[in-house]
């Protein structure tokens, strides 16, 4: 890492590539409680990267030692992307909200950043308005920032980010605990291993993204299916995302997930064949979820997510008695609560019986990654690990091909696709750690953390859209590196590197961006301590909610619907209708907005199943599935995430001071004694 020093002597760390713009000296971050207003004294630098704030040391601390062993995250930074808004503050006039076009007639005395992750740095100038300086740095950031948003298309090829790629190669593999990036053929089949999904095998048949640009390179499909056999398959799907395997329940059912049915599609009987063996998948039943007939939609959970980030930010205008209802108003917890509830009637429908239960939405990019992942976490212990975690993100949302760079909207060129699906999805998660706090490995602290993570710009992770892209940008990088010396090292060639460099590196033989689960790359070893859970009780579960009220799996025995090979069932609202046929074409049309609204309800009402009529319980109790509740205040605001700029709530990531933990301990008695 370079480093810069201030005239000071304190030196600021610089990511490889990175370089400073302006500083300014003795300014204050502001630190808001309820206990009052405090600052903390120290400079402030923008660089073509990132706004970043130095404490100056403490009282016997080393002049010019580094603030910690790793710079690319900090309580004081934030990336140039995540900044939502700029706002510079003068005493003897109104705010102005800085834009690129933006003059500055005065001189800020303090200079506020809203966060798009819902901190809010505040940063005060010394001489109350008369500090040259602070005009410079502001504009500074503005125009970095502008920079930042206008450079989108190249951002990935900036030479910021190949130093980047140079320094990963420096590093120690260190992606503890092991996590699955499912690039690899070997990470499909050993995750298969562990599901015991002995009927089903790794197919390469997308190795080189000839079937589907969008899907991973290798899929899960039935074993008996040969690959000549599944290529006829994907033409008759959206964007030819043909059904595949998410999980196998140990008792048997298959989760699968698929883009809706072509419209203009006209199977072969070969064809129809090829796609029964899909979804069907060697059971006697198939049910098909209607993923989107429940759920927000990307653009209703992105208005959500603006209204949300309006109330929650300290400049809101809404009365502290009209709060609740203004974040009622929002619809977030309803939409919150609408996921969580999906998520345990799928759940429970596998757990019920042998079946093939198939996700469908018409991209399958969207709120299938966000059930699909829910399912799994609610259903296999191993996925409420850190590890199992961490890897099921890889397989059902990272090489699945959820549009990160569209949703998270990153690098702020595409306000229209912009809808914070997997967001929501941690939102989710949190509200189960919240009912199961025993059964996660992981806490709080690692969920806003992950949270966080996504606006940084500096991971691979969530920088694409799909897998295929990730690795046409890494061929390009790969193809025209220039090796710069990093840590001291002089230029090698790329043979050399590559013994030197990480696992990762030497699978692509060449530079590769880092992805976020190299948590050492921005979080000390006592900062990570922070994500394990003490409480944590591994393979713990419970088939009932918080409340102690046993929860339905299942109702009644389903009755076998007249389709050929196998019985279909059309999972929506909460109730299961048997359909007449397995496919639209056999009924010589499909409609854009599904096959089975051509079918009759009334016709349909004496046979719908509703998971909710009968409290039975079902013959598989498996050991580990949760089952939670989502009525009532059983599903709450996530305070500490989307309240941090508040005065009341407003605390750090971590509690880096023992004055802090005891403060955060006397609270939890309060709530305790409560």
């Amino acid at each position: 890492m370079n480093s810069k020093r201030n005239r000071n002597g304190q030196a600021f760390p610089c990511i490889p590539g990175e370089h400073v713009l302006e500083e300014a000296a003795r300014v204050r971050k502001i630190v808001r409680s309820r206990d009052g207003e405090g600052s903390i004294l120290g400079t402030l630098y923008c660089t073509n990267l990132r706004v970043a704030f130095v404490p100056e040391p403490a009282p016997g601390d080393t002049v010019g030692a580094p603030r910690c062993s790793t710079c690319l995250h900090s309580e004081h930074d934030v990336a140039l992307p995540c900044i939502g808004r700029l706002v510079a503050v003068n005493s003897f006039t109104k705010a102005k909200v800085l834009t690129a076009n933006s003059t500055l007639k005065f001189i800020p005395e303090e200079l506020v950043l809203y966060c798009r992750d819902f901190r809010v740095l505040r940063f005060r100038f010394r001489d109350s308005g008369l500090e040259p300086r602070a005009c410079q740095v502001t504009l500074a950031i503005v125009q970095a920032q502008e920079s930042s948003s206008a450079s989108a298309g190249t951002w990935y090829d900036s030479g910021a980010i190949r130093n980047l790629e140079n320094a990963w190669l420096s590093t120690e593999e260190s992606l503890s605990p092991p996590t699955l990036l499912f690039e690899r053929p070997c990470d499909w089949e050993k995750e298969l291993r562990r599901l015991g999904a002995a009927g089903w095998r790794v197919s390469p048949v997308n190795e080189r993204f000839d079937m589907a640009t969008s899907l991973p390179k290798y899929l899960w499909v039935p074993g008996r299916l040969l690959d000549n056999e599944l290529k006829r398959a994907f033409g008759h799907f959206n964007a030819r995302r043909v059904p595949r395997l998410c999980w196998h329940h140990p008792g048997g059912s298959d989760l699968l997930r698929a883009a809706g049915f072509h419209a203009d599609s006209d199977p072969e009987k070969e064809d129809v064949r090829s796609v029964e063996a899909l979804m069907l998948a060697g059971h006697a039943q198939c049910v098909i979820v209607e993923t989107a007939a429940d759920l927000p939609s990307p653009a209703e959970i992105q208005l959500s997510y603006l209204k949300l980030r309006a109330l929650c930010l300290p400049d809101s205008s809404v009365a502290d008695e009209k709060w609740l209802s203004a974040l009622e108003g929002t619809h977030w917890l309803e939409h919150v609560r609408a996921c969580v509830r999906k998520a345990s009637e799928v759940a429970a429908l596998l757990a019920e019986r042998s079946r093939s239960i198939i996700l469908q939405e018409s991209d399958d990019r969207d709120l299938n990654c966000l059930l699909a992942s829910l399912v799994q976490v609610l259903s296999d212990p191993h996925a409420r690990t850190q590890s199992g975690f961490q890897s099921l993100l890889q397989k059902e949302w990272v090489v699945a091909g959820h549009p990160f760079l569209q949703r998270l909207n990153l690098l702020r060129d595409n306000d229209r696709e912009e809808s914070p699906v997997f967001l929501l999805f941690l939102d989710c998660v949190w509200q189960l750690l919240q009912q199961f706090p025993a059964s996660f490995e992981f806490t709080e602290t690692y969920l806003v953390a992950l949270h966080d993570s996504s606006y940084i710009p500096f991971f691979s992770t969530f920088l694409f859209n799909c897998q295929w892209e990730r690795d046409r940008r890494n061929q390009h990088r790969a193809s025209n590196q220039i090796y710069a010396p990093v840590n001291g090292w002089r230029e090698l060639p790329p043979l050399e590197i590559l013994q030197k460099g990480g696992r990762l590196a030497k699978e692509r033989g060449g530079p590769y961006l880092p992805t976020i689960w190299d948590w050492a790359l921005r979080y000390t070893t006592q900062q990570r301590a922070q994500f394990r859970n003490p409480a944590y009780a591994r393979g713990s579960g419970s088939t009932t909610v918080p409340n102690g009220k046993s929860a339905p799996l299942g109702g009644d025995k389903l009755e076998a619907a007249p389709s050929g090979n196998g019985a279909v069932y059309l999972f929506a609202k909460g109730a299961l209708s048997p359909q007449t046929h397995l496919f639209p074409w056999k009924n010589g049309s499909l409609s854009k907005k599904g096959w089975w609204r051509a079918q009759s309800s009334e016709s349909l009402s004496e046979q719908d199943r509703s998971l909710r009529s009968k409290p039975s319980g079902c013959p598989l109790q498996p050991e580990g599935l949760l089952l939670p509740a989502s009525a009532g205040p059983l599903i709450r605001l996530w305070r500490r995430c989307y309240l941090r700029g508040s005065q009341e709530v407003q605390r750090g990531l971590f509690a880096s001071t023992l004055a802090e933990l005891a403060e955060e301990l006397d609270r939890l008695r309060e709530r305790l004694g409560d």
